[in-house]
């Protein structure tokens, strides 16, 4: 039976925060049926801000490859990680997130002396941790870590859009949309889809009449 201590994490006042370097992680592409979930973390320089910084998902595409760019240019470091589809579905969704994310912070060319990340679940780290519910859009270097995340994951599902255009991922990013759907029951589902996703395995489950299985 898995350890509950990677599923749980107290929510603790930021008045215990220490002195050294902070980074920021978030994730992005929990909720999609297809690719990967991707994770970074992030360190930023207090000498050089960057304005604007928020929620990825309030901000649109344009001003995030644009705070993207700036980010890359400004933070001491950053790190981005992912956590594939197989070990999505074998560690299931929010494990694989937890990976990404301890990658992301394993990756960093510096170390924390703390690491605050977004929502209510932290991954195993091996320096002082917490989880904020809301943080990319309360802490700046969780922001920055939003949009890393956010961005790097669009590029790779308009990548996938080039490869397979009928599946319209440069549209709905791997989300479960109507014309997503209508693409699962029509193609059939790659081997970038999450079959533990269950949108996925009922496409799974129809018979190939009517329809040719993608690869």
């Amino acid at each position: 039976m898995r350890s509950n201590k990677f599923l749980k994490a107290e929510q603790a006042s930021l008045v215990w925060d220490a002195p050294g370097l902070l980074a920021g992680v978030d994730e992005a592409g929990r909720g999609p049926l297809a690719g990967p979930v991707v994770a970074a973390a992030v360190i930023l320089d207090d000498r050089a801000p960057i304005k604007g910084l928020s929620d990825s998902k309030q901000l649109s595409a344009s001003r995030r490859e644009r705070l993207y760019d700036e980010i890359r240019a400004k933070a001491l470091c950053c790190c981005v990680a992912q956590a594939s589809v197989e070990e999505i579905d074998r560690l299931n969704i929010l494990q694989a997130t937890l990976l990404a994310m301890r990658r992301a912070v394993l990756g960093l060319r510096l170390k924390p002396t703390k690491v605050l990340v977004d929502g209510n679940r932290l991954p195993p780290l091996d320096v002082l941790a917490e989880a904020i519910v809301s943080g990319d859009a309360l802490v700046p270097a969780i922001s920055a870590a939003s949009i890393l995340a956010k961005v790097t994951r669009d590029r790779l599902l308009c990548e996938l859009h080039l490869q397979h255009p009928e599946y319209g991922f440069d549209r709905h990013k791997g989300y479960g949309t109507a014309q997503h759907m209508q693409a699962l029951r029509m193609h059939g589902a790659l081997a970038v889809h999450r079959r533990s996703f269950a949108p996925v395995a009922r496409a799974l489950a129809e018979p190939a009449t009517d329809r040719e299985a993608a690869p």
